[in-house]
C-alpha cells in the first residue's frame, strides 16, 4: 500500500507482493462524506494474475499437513490480535460503523474464528466401510480444493462487480465460489458459474422477525431486540427488521422499545459514547430513507427516527451518511417494508393474536435467514421454532454462535451451511477409495 498525508492509495495483493493497478476508485468516509483513499479498479488482467499465482502455490500448500497449516492460521491470528486497534481503526473509517463495534467485535472475531479453525482442522476424521464377503475395504479422503497463507495462495483483488468479480467467477480455473451479499448478485454469480459447474456456498440477504409473546420477559427482550434491530447501523444480515408483538403486551412494547431507541446516540464513530455510526454509502442511505418514505406514502406511521426526530452531529459529520434509529407501526404485511431487505436502521412492529397466526406471517416473506423467539414457555419455543422457515432460530437471546454448527440460510437468503463440519466438506472433494485384498 502507499500512503500520502492526503489519501490513502490501496494496491492489489498478488503473489505475496502489493501491485498497484492502471485505473482507481475514489471510496469515501461514510461518516464525513469525504473521499479519504483509492481503491483499484481491476479486470480480467489482474484476477488472471491472482487465479495463476493461487494455481501456482496450491500443490505445495496443499500437501502440507494439518498441523503445519494449523501453526500458520494461528500465526495470523497472533498477528491481527497484536495489531487489533490498527485493524478497528481502519475498518471503522472505512465502514462507517462506531470504532467501538470495530473494537470488541470485528476484529475479535476474525481473530476468534481464525483460532477456531485453526483447531477443527486438527480434528477431522474420514469413513470407512468394510465387506467382508467380497475382501474389500472402502475408505474416504478430503482432498483441498481452495486455499492458504503462504505467497501466492491468499491473493487480494479489489474493484467492482461487474468488471474484478464477474472475471473471478467466469474463470474456469476457480472451482468454487464463496459469496456473501445480496441475493441478486447471487441469481448473477449462479448463472455466470453455471457452465462451470463451480461448487457455490452463498449467505445472502434476510428479513429476519422477532416473534415476542405475551409471557417474555421484556427487560431482556427490549435492551437485546435493540441491538439486534439497529447495531451497526442495521447493517447486519442477521438483524431484525420485523418484530411481532402479541396484542396484549403491543402497546407497553412500543412504549417501552420507542423510548429505549430515542436514547440511542448517533454520531462520529471515534466518539467511545455513540451507539450508531454511519451508513456504508450515500447511495445506500437514501435507498434505505426511500423505504420510510414509501411506508408513510403507504399509510404507516414513524414512532421515530427519520423524518421525526432531529439529528444532532459534529460539524465534521455534517456530510456523513447518518440516519437515526427508525420504528415504523401501523404498516401491513404486504408492505415493501415489512417484504424487502432494507439493511439499515429501520425496524417494523406490529401485533399478532395467535401461534398460528405468528408463524404463518413470519415465513410470509421469501427469505429464511434467521429469526429470534421471546417466550417463557419451553414447549412454545422449541415448536415454533421447528416451524420457523430460518436457517437460524435464537430463543431468548440473539446472535450466539457456536461455530461447531451450521450457520447458513433457507429459501432467498442462500444455498449451503459454514461451520467446522460444513466449511470442511465445502471447500475439500471427497473421494471414495476401494481396496481390494
Amino acid at each position: 500500500m502507499a500512503h500520502s498525508k492526503a489519501l490513502l492509495v490501496l494496491e492489489n495483493f498478488i503473489a505475496g507482493k502489493f501491485v498497484p493497478c492502471s485505473s482507481y476508485i475514489d471510496s469515501y468516509n461514510p461518516s464525513t462524506g469525504d473521499v479519504y483513499c483509492s481503491v483499484p479498479d481491476s479486470g480480467k488482467e489482474e484476477v488472471e494474475a491472482a487465479v495463476r499465482a493461487a494455481k501456482d502455490a496450491f500443490p505445495a500448500w496443499s500437501s502440507k499437513s494439518p498441523l503445519e497449516r494449523s501453526r500458520i492460521m494461528n500465526k495470523l491470528a497472533d498477528l491481527i490480535e497484536h495489531d487489533l486497534e490498527e485493524f478497528a481503526q481502519a475498518e471503522s473509517k472505512d465502514q462507517g460503523k462506531t470504532i467501538t463495534f470495530a473494537r470488541t467485535v470485528d476484529i475479535p472475531r476474525a481473530v476468534h474464528n481464525l483460532r477456531f479453525f485453526a483447531s477443527s482442522i486438527l480434528h477431522h476424521t474420514t469413513e470407512c466401510t468394510e465387506m467382508a464377503s467380497m475382501g474389500c475395504v472402502h475408505y474416504t479422503s478430503r482432498e483441498p480444493v481452495g486455499v492458504g497463507m503462504p505467497h501466492g495462495v491468499v491473493n487480494v483483488v479489489f474493484g467492482t462487480g461487474a468488471k474484478a468479480g464477474e472475471a473471478l467467477v467466469c474463470h474456469p480455473d476457480v472451482p468454487l465460489i464463496s459469496f456473501t451479499g445480496s441475493t441478486l448478485t447471487a441469481q448473477r454469480i449462479t448463472e455466470k458459474s453455471a457452465p462451470h459447474c463451480k461448487k457455490l456456498s452463498l449467505e445472502l440477504g434476510g428479513k429476519n422477525p422477532a416473534i415476542v409473546f405475551d409471557d417474555a420477559d421484556l427487560s431482556q427482550c427490549i435492551p437485546t431486540t435493540l441491538r439486534s434491530s439497529f447495531a451497526n447501523q442495521g447493517e447486519i444480515c442477521l438483524c431484525t427488521s420485523r418484530i411481532f408483538v402479541q396484542r396484549g403486551i403491543y402497546s407497553e412494547f412500543v412504549k417501552r422499545f420507542v423510548a429505549e431507541a430515542k436514547k440511542w446516540k448517533v454520531g462520529n464513530p471515534s466518539d467511545p459514547t455513540v451507539n450508531m455510526g454511519a451508513l456504508i454509502s450515500k447511495e445506500h442511505l437514501e435507498k434505505v430513507r426511500s423505504y420510510v418514505k414509501r411506508a408513510q406514502a403507504e399509510g404507516a406511521r414513524i414512532l421515530c427516527g427519520e423524518g421525526v426526530d432531529s439529528l444532532d452531529l459534529p460539524a465534521g459529520n455534517h456530510k456523513g451518511y447518518f440516519m437515526l434509529p427508525t420504528i415504523i407501526t401501523e404498516v401491513r404485511d404486504e408492505s415493501c417494508c415489512m417484504q424487502e431487505e432494507i439493511f439499515g436502521p429501520v425496524t417494523c412492529v406490529v401485533a399478532f393474536d395467535t401461534e398460528e397466526e405468528v408463524v404463518e406471517r413470519a415465513n410470509g416473506v421469501k427469505y429464511g435467514l434467521a429469526a429470534t423467539v421471546w417466550s417463557s414457555n419451553v414447549g412454545r419455543v422449541h415448536r415454533v421454532a421447528r416451524r420457523l422457515q430460518s436457517g437460524l432460530v435464537w430463543t431468548n437471546c440473539w446472535l450466539v454462535r457456536d461455530l461447531n454448527l451450521p450457520f447458513g440460510g433457507m429459501k432467498a437468503s442462500g444455498i449451503g451451511r459454514e461451520g467446522a463440519k460444513d466449511s470442511y466438506e465445502f471447500f475439500t472433494e471427497v473421494k471414495t477409495i476401494t481396496i481390494k485384498h
